[in-house]
């Protein structure tokens, strides 16, 4: 069961959202917003916003709590870059480019992990014994303690 937010057009350079990646990717989404909440970067801002409507999404497709959820897929994207220039000294122009990226997050439920152990059975041979007389012995009476004068 999987659950996929794709975001696109977004106005900050792919360079920039890939320097946050990494740490977001080993935490769960519930925990990476806690954390990118408090970050300055505008990067943040943006991958939060994404996160939580990507958590949202699968709350609502899958029907699960944002506890159980995990990345599948977490990549940035490169998207289109608009071609400008300023004016430049003696009639020169100064191009620069206006970057855009996607950003893409698929979000799963997390697997039960059964920490089971595995047991091999080498050449198990069963041992019947012949039946023996048990010998039952006569009950022991039950003695009062001295000290208290309760029966033990």
């Amino acid at each position: 069961m999987e659950a996929t937010a794709y975001f696109k057009n977004l106005h900050i350079s792919a360079k920039k959202l890939r320097f946050i990646l990494p740490e977001i990717k080993k935490m769960s989404p519930s925990e990476s917003l806690v954390r990118l909440f408090y970050s300055p970067k505008k990067g943040a801002r943006v991958f939060y916003k994404a996160i939580k409507s990507a958590i949202d999404n699968a709350k609502y497709a899958l029907k699960v709590s944002d506890d159980l959820l995990e990345f599948k897929l977490f990549t940035v994207e490169q998207g289109n870059a608009l071609k400008r220039f300023r004016p430049g000294g003696r009639g020169t122009a100064k191009p620069y480019k206006k970057k855009y990226s996607h950003i893409k997050i698929v979000l799963t439920v997390k697997q039960a992990k059964k920490n089971i152990p595995s047991v091999k059975i080498e050449n198990t041979k069963l041992k019947i014994e012949s039946k023996k007389e048990v010998k039952v012995l006569p009950s022991v009476k039950k003695v009062a303690s001295k000290n208290n004068g309760t029966k033990s």
